[in-house]
């Protein structure tokens, strides 16, 4: 009876929980608080520098210079659990992607995105318990996950998903406004 109150008191109620409540480390091992980006609309996506779609850092890069105007921030999460497309150290990570996509977006450590060691960010970006709106693989690498102004998931889109596509736009624009 009690799992059964539970259970239908994590339907009736949607979480009280945010990104705001999560802690990550930088590219460059520094905590970070995700409460720092209140206000904002943020986009979460897991990368990989040898991944069929390592190209989106490109397309990522111009839709941060085109929007953190206007409130939106990109989180790049390496990980390297798909195929081992992520095998590098975070150094060589940044350069990487600074080299070769200028991207200047901030970027965390690696993280595992799925499985027994998932990171705490990632258990409330898939689990409908956690964030209150959806359960969610992530599929491969360049999952992006959108989070309202409040830290809120909202949406997420599967890696071929391009942030110029027009759905995605549209989503962020809503998120904005």
């Amino acid at each position: 009876m009690k799992y059964l109150f539970v259970l239908l008191m994590s339907v009736l109620i949607p979480s009280s929980k945010s990104i705001y409540d999560f802690k990550v480390k930088d590219i460059d091992s520094k905590e970070v608080a995700l409460n720092d980006y209140k206000g904002k609309v943020v986009i979460i996506v897991n990368v990989a520098s040898k991944c069929g779609f390592t190209p989106q850092y490109g397309d990522l890069e111009k839709f941060y210079q085109k929007y953190k105007s206007r409130g939106v921030v990109i989180l790049g999460f390496p990980c390297n659990q798909f195929m081992g497309q992520e095998p590098s150290s975070e150094s060589e990570i940044k350069t990487f992607c600074t080299k070769n996509y200028g991207v200047t977006f901030p970027m965390f450590t690696k993280i595992d995105v799925k499985g027994d060691n998932q990171a705490p960010l990632y258990k409330y970006l898939t689990s409908k318990t956690e964030n209150g709106l959806m359960d969610s693989k992530v599929s491969w690498n360049f999952q992006k996950y959108i989070i309202g102004k409040d830290g809120k998931l909202i949406k997420t889109y599967s890696p071929p998903t391009s942030v110029f596509d027009a759905e995605f736009i549209k989503t962020v624009e809503l998120a904005l406004n």
